[in-house]
């Protein structure tokens, strides 16, 4: 009966509890999304969301910064060039002295206070682009950067004059404040995955693939995250084996850098190998250096026995095999196509 209380208390708290807020920042450089720490920071994150929500960042700049180190916004006298010999002065004064961060790392999202004097946090911030140990213990975090780090990295590129003031306007078009999405699949079950298919969207026309998560739920999930992100976006297929597979999802196969967010996600995976004979539109994991799988798959176009025990099968092609047979006969030289042929998108929907 205690158990039963105590747990029925949690889930009370639990709802009771405010959903955790982000910041969605849309410069002109850019769009990156602060996570909010209203925990550490309450009443300096309550003032950011206040200034954001009644539009006061929008037109302000990115007014001082140092190369790969940091950036300075959010004054609202930077939305008036005339002001530039005041800007870093308004904006000043409005927030009560709160706890200092220990550690003032890559994207940390801290509020500028005068030195010296307590209580000066207003609406002006700062992002640490690299980590800031100088800066450890001496300013209140707000949030940190979640998406779009290289972003700000871009921000701090921005020419500046002798006194590290910016020459170049780099506006804040908007800060929306919205609740934290949740994270996809990560806690789906076998029954639950299996409710997905993608559709690959590539140059040669698209192909639908259904899952195995039953076979290899890991992967599946995996999968599920990384086309969700985005991070096949673009990728070539870069091995043509007629009779045998054709291979995409090769990370230096991308057309586009990954962004940090996107990076982040991708891991080796434990390896899935099933009983899951690997006949024609069979989809299964390839793996690279180390023997380990990351990102990069196949599509069998024929019946090779000697893949079969050796590696995580984890779907099927259920429409698109035409398309799978063009790609397969394009015209190459060995085993990689003449011409490019593009993983443009990876669609993840219900079926």
């Amino acid at each position: 009966m205690i158990a039963l209380l105590l747990a029925w208390l949690v889930a009370l708290l639990q709802a009771a509890a405010p959903a955790p807020k982000q910041a969605v920042v849309e410069t002109t450089a850019g769009t990156f999304v602060i996570d909010l720490d209203s925990t550490a920071a309450p009443l300096t994150a309550a003032y950011f969301m206040k200034t954001a929500s009644s539009g006061g960042f929008a037109g302000t700049i990115f007014h001082k910064m140092i190369k790969y180190g940091i950036v300075q916004g959010g004054d609202p006298l930077t939305k008036d060039p005339s002001t530039r010999a005041q800007w870093g002065t308004g904006g000043l004064n409005g927030v009560k002295d709160e706890a200092k961060a220990a550690k003032m790392t890559r994207g940390s999202v801290a509020a500028v206070t005068i030195p010296g004097k307590a209580d000066s946090a207003g609406q002006q911030f700062f992002v640490a682009v690299v980590d800031q140990p100088g800066l450890d213990g001496k300013y209140t975090v707000l949030g940190h950067v979640s998406d779009g780090i290289e972003v700000v990295q871009k921000i701090s590129e921005t020419p500046v004059d002798d006194k590290g003031v910016a020459t170049e306007r780099i506006e804040i078009r908007s800060v929306t404040i919205r609740d934290t999405p949740p994270v996809l699949y990560v806690n789906d079950g076998v029954q639950d995955l299996g409710t997905y298919r993608a559709i690959l969207d590539t140059s040669a026309g698209p192909i639908a693939i259904e899952f195995f998560p039953e076979k290899a739920r890991e992967t599946v999930r995996q999968f599920l995250r990384l086309a969700d992100a985005g991070v096949y976006t673009g990728v070539a297929f870069h091995r043509v084996a007629p009779g045998f597979v054709i291979q995409t999802g090769a990370m230096n196969m991308r057309s586009a850098p990954l962004t940090a967010k996107q990076q982040a996600l991708i891991h080796p995976l434990a390896p899935e190998i099933n009983d899951t004979k690997h006949v024609k539109g069979i989809v299964s994991m390839a793996r690279g250096e180390g023997n380990e799988a990351t990102t990069s798959f196949f599509i069998v176009t024929g019946t090779p026995p000697a893949l079969d025990g050796n590696y995580a099968a984890f779907g099927r092609v259920v429409d698109g095999m035409n398309v799978v047979e063009a790609i397969e006969e394009a015209p190459r030289t060995g085993e990689t196509p003449n011409t490019r042929i593009e993983l443009k998108s990876v669609r993840i929907e219900k079926k």
